[in-house]
């Protein structure tokens, strides 16, 4: 058996371990308090099976509803374009529509919920 956590595991690890931005966006998320909408934080996504063993991201926060992830970019994101830019591809592809807010905006929590509205209700 692997030392890996599987996808469940480390998704446990990183709610547990969720970065101040990601909690205060979370207390504004959760209980479907945005505009009734239901979203999950750190819920695995997976994109490809190989070999038996499950290929998935876990996005900071996923609504089901409206095919809507948002991620939280923090300082290593300025280190992984490419890997963000892939990641994002393949989500696309899959018909998800990605939102990423830098750390710095979290400075005006008001306006990040506004961006997240104009996001999820007004752009195509």
């Amino acid at each position: 058996m692997s030392d890996k956590p599987n996808a469940r595991e480390r998704a446990r690890i990183l709610r547990r371990n969720m970065t101040r931005e990601e909690t205060k966006l979370w207390q504004k998320l959760r209980g479907r308090k945005f505009f009734g909408l239901k979203f999950l934080r750190q819920h695995p996504i997976t994109y490809d099976v190989v070999n038996n063993e499950r290929k998935y991201f876990i996005p900071d926060f996923y609504c089901a509803e409206k095919a809507v992830i948002i991620e939280i970019d923090g300082i290593i994101h300025q280190f992984q374009k490419e890997k963000d830019r892939r990641r994002d591809e393949i989500l696309e592809e899959m018909g998800f529509r990605i939102l990423r807010i830098r750390n710095e905006e979290f400075i005006d929590i008001f306006n990040v919920l506004e961006k997240i509205e104009n996001f999820i209700f007004y752009s195509p």
